[in-house]
């Protein structure tokens, strides 16, 4: 195993599991890890699949929020994010995306520097479906702040409440995302 690939490993190793489903991603991820090196993308949309993503979930925990950007090709509402380039770390990836996206420099505070949740997803695009493997990334966000994200990415964003029930069109394991934050946010948060 490369040493770009081995930090990834590690990364994931880390993780404790939020439910089955998680450990099922986890397993078939770290699997997948030592079988192969090719898990960044390099050619769009597609290729090779699967291939590494980060997201980056603007967060605010006070508030009880999180920000979604209308996503122009898939039409979800989707965290800020994207694949990772050749060789590069998740969390810089996810650091890199927060810039490029959001245009800012986040804070990943709320639960640290490592992703809080780990998915495995089918993707259906114009041309050809794909999986992608994301790691889930929380970044501190205030719900009053409005963001001008990349026009060439997402049609305008907004805050939606830090509920798993009331959400857009999405990510399908955003749910489960919102249920694994709640576990770990400080109670003086929870209302």
């Amino acid at each position: 195993m490369d040493p770009s690939t081995a930090a990834v490993a590690e990364l994931i190793s880390a993780m404790t599991p939020f439910d089955d489903l998680e450990q099922q991603h986890i397993e078939q991820t770290l699997d997948w890890l030592a079988a192969t090196t090719d898990v960044y993308r390099r050619i769009p949309p597609a290729t090779p699949s699967p291939h590494l993503v980060a997201y980056v979930v603007l967060v605010d925990p006070t508030e009880r929020g999180l920000y979604l950007g209308r996503h122009r090709k898939s039409g979800l509402h989707l965290p800020m994010g994207g694949h990772l380039d050749p060789f590069e770390h998740p969390f810089a990836a996810a650091r890199r995306e927060a810039r490029e996206e959001l245009g800012i420099d986040a804070s990943f505070d709320v639960v640290g520097q490592r992703p809080l949740l780990l998915t495995v997803t089918s993707t259906i695009g114009p041309t050809t479906g794909h999986v992608d493997v994301s790691l889930w990334f929380v970044a501190r966000g205030e719900r009053a702040r409005r963001h001008e994200l990349d026009p060439g990415e997402f049609d305008g964003g907004e805050w939606w409440d830090l509920d798993p029930h009331g959400l857009p069109d999405s990510d399908p394991h955003l749910g489960r995302f919102i249920r694994k934050l709640d576990t770990v946010l400080q109670p003086t948060t929870v209302r």
